[in-house]
């Protein structure tokens, strides 16, 4: 394995020998690599020795029904779990976990020709220790089986989190439990939900009743299936902490209880997306009054130690037009809009601290009166993070992990809450929590939510789990494909939804023209979709080629990794993958001309599967002149340059990809 440093790999045997452990992810703190290998065979048995959670318990189960499904052999879990400790495989975990910040999550896997054992001080280690078994399966001719090697590994950041917005769009409980189980499967442990948005409030309130009704467009989830969603996270390890957004992205809380508002006025739940006016007046005493009945319901639903109050994006333009917050401000010395969050921020600290728990916040309500113990989450940038961490202030990052940006893989993976060559003091760094990779709802649904989260969290989940020293982006791309398999064995459709949408779009069973043109595109990066005429709406359908392309255009990554294998080694002929998918290239402009007759949906991407074959063309003539030991002048660089630009424009809210290999290879050819 290459750039893993800090990784022990004993190179006794061959590199070609540890094909599942060099796919490993996240990667292990340490792994040697030891000579045999454990057969999986009926004989399989199990047995659990210490004092573990008796969440264990069905986390066995699942992993057998798996082993189960990928070996073909039956494995019951009846008979297979023993209560004696002379089995194949044994568990050994010293005590209960306790799901919360900070927790024990360390393991140790050993595998020895005759027996496998995990041991953990918790059942959380244990639980990592059976996905990171899972992963080893490998098979021959002969059967399936696990190579020999002892791994030691431990989390490097405490917090590795996903949030999840609800309320832009809502998800089902179904669909929430899945992305539980993708996060249980790369080692993330907390799951962030955001609860109250503009356009939706997404949880049952039996103490104000309205907010649902009102506020939700009928789509919330009931306490009891808040209940249910947070017992399904615990068995797996994973914390699910509420946000609940205040004091502005307030609209739904205003469509039932008006008296909140800072400007009067009827108000109903927004269906389209952006930054509102819509924000609680903190000037009035029942405004606490409110957040204190409301809060004591949810802090005692929700069991986590910490509540997200959000507090981003108040463009205080309400606050300025009410006449009665003017003077307010003014009788308590409060200078500025800021100085009047951070007086609600204050309030709303007591009522959490009375209920028992610590407040977390976007890094807005950032000021210094408050107490250390609350978390400072950043999504402005790191420079924010670090004033908070030099302040005394523990946060975590979310910027550069914004998923919802359409940024590559690469983009998110090197992306490090604490980066090589920080300034911050070790008690600073100490401070730096996590991370969350965030999934904002604007441009989601229930049917393309698994591929917008998924792999690309996986690469995030690793950057937070795994040394600082692992970060081969090339490495990384190598391994997300198995990630994505095992991620749909487990349930998810990140592959499934994509070709179902394909067939749709193209009418036809035959997708293989669309699939070229849309494995060489990406969704337009950024947020310049949201500002695109008529624009999108919570009521959007998201079935467009746009809605397909994956921010990581997969034949492009796949001529990405073997053209840098080509230029690392020094070899100038294309491999059979660059050039058929190269021929492919020049071809799809023609193809997609086709596909679209009699079928006025595919008409918008006419232009950009031009600009692809164009791009094609391109690098096909490149590729002749590297294989020919050619080189390029400085002008004839800048020629292709621009050339790549010119026919890169983004149309149809998409970008052809393409262009990024050319620059890499006209880039290396490029004369000294």
């Amino acid at each position: 394995m290459k750039s893993l440093p800090t990784i022990l790999i004993s190179i006794l045997i061959s590199t070609s020998a540890f094909s599942q452990i060099n796919k490993l992810m996240p990667v292990p703190v340490s792994v040697s690599v030891q000579t045999g290998k454990f057969s999986i065979n009926s004989d399989f048995s199990v047995s659990v020795s210490g004092n573990p959670d008796k969440r264990l318990t069905p986390a066995i189960h699942r992993f057998l029904k798996r082993l189960s499904k990928k070996t073909t052999l039956t494995f019951d879990p009846d008979s297979v779990i023993k209560s004696n400790v002379s089995t194949t495989f044994i568990l050994s975990v010293d005590r209960p976990g306790v799901v919360r910040l900070g927790e024990d999550e360390s393991y140790s896997l050993t595998i020895s020709p005759s027996s496998i054992s995990i041991s953990a001080p918790t059942d959380l280690g244990a639980l990592h220790g059976l996905e990171t078994l899972y992963q080893l399966i490998e098979r021959d001719g002969s059967g399936f089986f696990f190579r020999s090697v002892q791994i030691k590994d431990q989390p490097r950041f405490p917090w590795r989190g996903l949030m999840l917005d609800v309320c832009r769009h809502f998800f089902k409980v179904e669909t929430v439990k899945r992305q539980i189980d993708a996060m249980a499967l790369v080692k993330l442990n907390v799951l962030h939900l955001h609860l109250s948005e503009d356009q939706g409030f997404s949880i049952e309130s039996k103490t104000f009743p309205k907010l649902h009704e009102l506020g939700s467009n009928g789509n919330y989830f009931t306490q009891d299936q808040v209940r249910d969603i947070i017992s399904y996270a615990a068995d797996r390890g994973i914390r699910v902490m509420p946000e609940f957004d205040i004091p502005g992205h307030t609209t739904s809380w205003m469509t039932g209880y008006p008296e909140l508002a800072s400007v009067p006025g009827v108000i109903k739940p927004e269906k389209r997306f952006g930054i509102f006016g819509s924000t609680m007046n903190p000037a009035k005493p029942e405004t606490y009054t409110f957040l204190d009945q409301f809060f004591a319901e949810m802090c005692a639903l929700f069991p986590d130690e910490y509540m997200h109050i959000g507090g981003d994006e108040n463009n205080g333009e309400q606050w300025d037009a009410n006449p009665e917050i003017q003077i307010f401000k003014a009788t308590n010395n409060l200078a500025t809009n800021h100085d009047l969050q951070a007086y609600f921020n204050l309030k709303v600290l007591d009522i959490l601290t009375k209920n028992g728990k610590k407040m977390m916040g976007w890094d807005e309500i950032y000021q210094p009166t408050l107490p250390k113990n609350i978390v400072i989450h950043s999504w402005r940038g790191r420079d924010y993070m670090d004033q908070a961490a030099k302040a005394g202030f523990q946060s975590v990052l979310s910027n550069g992990f914004y998923i919802d940006l359409f940024h590559s893989a690469a983009e998110n993976y090197q992306n490090d809450p604490i980066p090589p060559g920080t300034k911050l003091t070790d008690d600073e760094k100490n401070r730096i929590l996590g991370g969350e990779a965030t999934q904002w709802a604007e441009l989601v649904d229930e049917e393309t939510l698994d591929m917008r989260i998924w792999p690309r969290t996986a690469a995030i989940a690793e950057r937070l789990w795994s040394p600082g020293s692992v970060a081969d982006a090339d490495e990384m791309y190598r391994r997300l494909p198995e990630i994505c398999l095992r991620l749909e064995e487990i349930g998810l459709n990140l592959i499934t939804n994509r070709d179902v949408m394909m067939r749709r779009l193209a009418g036809s069973n035959d997708i293989s023209d669309l699939r070229v043109f849309l494995n060489a595109v990406e969704p337009q990066e950024g947020y310049k979709r949201h500002s695109i005429k008529p624009g999108y709406t919570t009521f959007s359908p998201f079935s467009r080629a746009v809605d397909i392309a994956l921010p990581d255009a997969p034949d492009v990554i796949l001529v990405n990794l073997a053209l840098n294998d080509m230029i690392k080694t020094g070899n100038r002929n294309p491999t059979k993958k660059i050039t058929v998918i190269t021929d492919n290239w020049i071809n799809s402009g023609n193809n997609i001309k086709n596909l679209s007759k009699n079928n006025p949906v595919l008409n918008e991407i006419i232009p950009v599967a031009v600009q692809v074959s164009e791009l094609g063309k391109i690098f096909k003539s490149l590729l002749e002149k590297y294989k020919s030991g050619k080189t390029l002048t400085q002008k004839e660089y800048q020629k292709i340059e621009a050339e790549v630009k010119l026919r890169s424009k983004p149309i149809a809210e998409l970008e052809p990809a393409s262009g990024k290999v050319i620059l890499i290879l006209a880039k290396n050819m490029r004369r000294k």
